[in-house]
């Protein structure tokens, strides 16, 4: 199984090195992104410079910003004043409008809901683009921006920070060398709970929208609703008009080694088990305890997987191999294999162990087959400017993403099993859920 993946892992690289190699020729004669060479310093836009953004002013800060924009005066100002040179706006239609021929690349960290719009803005006028994670707010959003992508030719990296750790690399490592076997089932969670039931009451609340904030923009292609204190800035994300709850915001963490090292592409099936929500009544925010099972086929030498996703108060099972004295990992996951198990934290398998201690002190490291590299923006620009793809790039972290939009879905339809058809994107026994794989923009707003 192991020497399998490191050859589709191989061959993943290769041709997206291939496809990125386009941006070799010259702008003018391809219609392509210009290649930067790498002593030249790229120009930026960014889409979001508040929050999550401000990781990617400070993760790109060795490059040129051109503009940035935020619909929110109030979490901008400051990085507004620390780049006085760059341009400034609150609509990013107009500002790309206004410098489009001025960039190279943009970074959007945007609320969810409005990731796709933003995106594929920036891809239409052939930029490289860096996006937070969830790559998207919904299944067809997420296809199209891989299609654009793959289309302009352009460097992309969703911002899972963890997939540009060594410690997911050495991960895969161990799995392909075979250290715990075939794996069979994996528990993943995260602790975070972002169920918000107990405020569904003050959505008819008024309050007056403060003069900083754009709410119209905020909203973008979300239905329009009053505004509320409730949903900005940042517990957006609890809220499924506009977040994606615990398991959009960390399965692109969590789930990412062993979404590698598996390479489990799409699942067939998707379940979900959930405690004191009725989705007619709260289908405005998410569960409080869930478990979404996805079931993942058989795949070159490795047999069927299957994965649960544990949030909030649901728990990861004890395993019986693990040491009283430790406790089961509070946001991560436990990999089980024919042979044994492997326990790892939150960002890129941070915390990596075999369980038991005494299988991990025995085991002996294998030799270090997948390339390190920086860090996170780090991959991306690199990838720019050297004609390379970036490791988390959107034909790798979309169909990551699509594993917590799919558990989304399912959480409307509790203890049903959907049967998932990922190439034709559509459930094959359930119409109802099909209808929440694509749903439609606010009017005025397109892709």
């Amino acid at each position: 199984m192991h020497e399998n993946n490191r050859i589709s892992r191989r061959q993943f690289m290769g041709a997206a090195a291939a496809t990125a190699a386009f941006t070799l020729v010259p702008r003018h004669v391809l219609g392509g992104p210009a290649f930067v060479p790498p002593s030249e310093k790229l120009n930026i836009a960014l889409i979001g410079i508040g929050g999550r953004g401000g990781a990617q002013v400070g993760g790109c800060s060795s490059e040129n910003y051109v503009a940035m924009c935020d619909v929110d005066e109030r979490r901008a100002a400051g990085t507004f004043d620390k780049y006085p040179n760059a341009k400034k706006f609150t609509d990013f239609r107009k500002m790309l409008d206004a410098v489009e021929n001025e960039i190279d690349a943009v970074c959007v960290s945007t609320p969810d809901h409005t990731h796709a719009v933003a995106v594929m803005n920036a891809l239409k006028r052939g930029k490289h683009v860096y996006c937070e994670k969830p790559l998207a707010h919904s299944i067809g959003e997420i296809r199209a921006m891989m299609a654009e992508a793959r289309k302009q030719k352009v460097v992309t990296q969703l911002g899972n920070q963890g997939h540009s750790f060594d410690t997911i690399r050495m991960f895969c490592e161990w799995i392909w060398d075979g250290a715990i076997g075939d794996v069979t089932e994996v528990h993943a969670r995260c602790s975070a709970n972002h169920c918000r039931i107990d405020r569904l009451s003050k959505r008819t609340e008024k309050h007056d929208i403060p003069k900083e904030v754009d709410w119209d923009l905020w909203l973008g292609p979300a239905k329009m609703r009053p505004y509320n204190p409730m949903y900005m800035p940042g517990s957006w994300r609890a809220w499924m008009p506009f977040g994606s709850g615990t398991i959009g915001d960390w399965v692109c963490h969590v789930v990412d080694p062993v979404f590698w090292a598996l390479d489990l592409g799409a699942p067939t099936s998707v379940q979900a088990e959930v405690k004191d929500y009725d989705p007619k009544l709260h289908n405005d925010t998410f569960a409080p305890w869930k478990i979404i099972t996805f079931e993942f086929p058989a795949k070159d030498k490795r047999g069927p997987v299957k994965l649960l996703w544990h949030s909030a108060t649901a728990e990861i099972p004890r395993p019986a191999m693990l040491e009283e004295s430790r406790k089961v990992v509070d946001t991560g996951a436990v990999v089980h294999g024919t042979k044994g198990a492997i326990m790892y934290g939150s960002h890129g398998a941070g915390g990596l162990r075999i369980i038991p201690e005494a299988k991990m002190k025995e085991y002996k490291q294998p030799e270090k087959t997948l390339p390190r590299v920086r860090n996170h923006h780090a991959d991306w620009l690199d990838a720019i400017k050297n004609g390379k793809q970036a490791g988390s790039n959107f034909e790798y972290g979309g169909p990551l993403t699509e594993l917590a939009r799919l558990g989304i879905i399912a959480m409307q339809f509790p203890n049903q099993k959907l049967v998932w058809d990922g190439p034709a994107m559509r459930f094959t026994n359930n119409s109802e859920a099909n209808a929440l794989v694509d749903p439609p923009l606010r009017e005025g707003w397109t892709l």
